[in-house]
């Protein structure tokens, strides 16, 4: 599987974008009279240039207005739950939404933290490791299928998708902004005349958004107990460093074999990813209503959300790696919420080829309908490496002491821990 390319610098990223914002900065033309930024997202403002300090604050304060959505009842903070590491409060396997805030999802909500050094999708990747030869393939972008290059790319998806905040386009948002209690901070923050425009001011609302996601305090901490693990600042108890050798153990776990466990060469702390996209084949979740159409599917990276692969059979039943910080502080996992505890989720990447039965529906004549949410024509796209490498009456690659030596390792990446203290 793929490996870790780079640590992004998010002071220098962030400079950049203030800079972006500065009329005096020295940007070359395009052509005579024309700024070569003039249709760029983040066009600057005559004569302002927020600060990183001043787009922090504001996007704060958006993220929790319920007002920017259609209902008036839900904002960013509704589904992406600080108490929950900026994922889901809950255990529903998609979040409600919409203008009546009733309208089911399609998708399972992500957590917002440690989204810092994702890197822009590439369908061909390549690790910054020195050695150009490896295509990684697929990798990188935001949301399950990696159709979203930026956070302020994908603060735009929610603001305007039916089933989520539900405006119908940019000039909604921005005519909430208008009306918002903090109406005068915007505008001190990106200029009177910030609203002169409207394709500006919404691009003004999703760089704030975006800047805030980019608080190391809210969104990466490192203040995990495995982050003081390998500060030396504490020590893992010996089921904790099982469920470590396990998790590492590619014959075993082998889950850090997309999920990087290790310090990098360069000193970076391991964001337990390495933004690819897999297909493992998780069962269909019956409890999604567009799953009652039997015509439908939710290939990830081929479709239907995503639709410039659509064309890419071999891309279907892919879906972004995610993180497995703060992953004990989750009620539902993978893309489409069919899995509700960590339990499940060891049991079934262990048991998947082992005892399909287990999980997977079962035809009219006995037989097991295994990978039943994909195409019989994508079921080569699923991974087969460990533990994905059993046939059915073999053993699993984990037994149930190792399973909870490994969910035991897992509760050491939820950010909160005090080294001081008695855990």
């Amino acid at each position: 599987m793929k490996s870790l390319y780079l640590v992004a610098a998010v002071t220098a990223s962030l400079a950049l974008a203030a800079l972006y914002f500065d009329s005096q900065s020295p940007v070359v033309a395009a052509s005579a009279g024309t700024p070569a930024y003039a249709n760029a997202a983040y066009a600057p403002q005559p004569g302002r240039r927020p600060s990183v300090e001043e787009m922090t604050a504001l996007g704060r304060t958006m993220f929790f207005d319920p007002s920017l959505s259609g209902s008036g009842k839900q904002s960013c903070a509704t589904c992406h739950s600080p108490d929950h590491a900026f994922g889901p409060p809950n255990d529903l396997s998609v979040q409600l939404g919409g203008k009546d805030m009733k309208t089911v999802g399609t998708r399972a909500v992500p957590s917002l933290r440690y989204g810092q050094n994702v890197p822009p999708f590439s369908e061909h990747f390549h690790d910054d490791d020195g050695d150009d030869s490896i295509d990684a393939g697929p990798t990188g972008g935001r949301t399950w299928d990696g159709r979203a290059d930026s956070a302020h790319d994908q603060a735009r998806i929610p603001l305007l998708s039916a089933h989520e905040m539900a405006n119908a386009d940019a000039a909604e948002v921005v005519a909430k902004l208008k009306r918002a209690p903090y109406v005068a901070q915007f505008k001190a923050t990106f200029g009177e005349t910030i609203f002169d425009n409207t394709d500006r001011a919404f691009q003004a609302a999703l760089m704030a958004l975006e800047v805030f996601q980019e608080s190391p305090v809210d969104f990466y901490p490192y203040t995990s107990k495995y982050d003081a693990y390998l500060r030396k600042q504490t020590t893992l108890s010996a089921q904790e460093l099982r469920g470590l050798e396990l998790f590492n153990e590619p014959a075993k776990g082998n889950c850090a074999s997309c999920h990087l466990s290790e310090i990098l060469p360069n000193g970076a702390f391991p964001q337990f990813t390495d933004y690819g996209l897999i297909a493992v084949g998780v069962p269909r979740n019956k409890k999604i209503p567009a799953n009652k159409d039997p015509h439908y599917y939710d290939f990830g990276l081929c479709g239907p959300e995503r639709t410039d692969f659509k064309d890419k059979p071999e891309y279907c039943g892919l879906f972004k790696t995610p993180t497995l910080r703060n992953i004990a502080l989750r009620q539902t996992f993978f893309h489409n919420g069919v899995f509700h505890t960590l339990q499940e989720v060891m049991e079934f990447y262990v048991q998947r080829d082992t005892n399909p039965e287990k999980w997977y529906p079962r035809n009219r004549d006995g037989s097991i309908r295994k990978f039943d949410d994909l195409l019989p024509e994508h079921f080569s796209n699923v991974n087969m490496e460990p533990p994905f490498d059993r046939q059915p009456g073999d053993k699993p690659a984990l037994n149930d002491a190792e399973i909870k030596d490994v969910i035991a390792f897992l509760k050491t990446l939820t950010d909160g821990y005090k080294p001081e203290s008695k855990q």
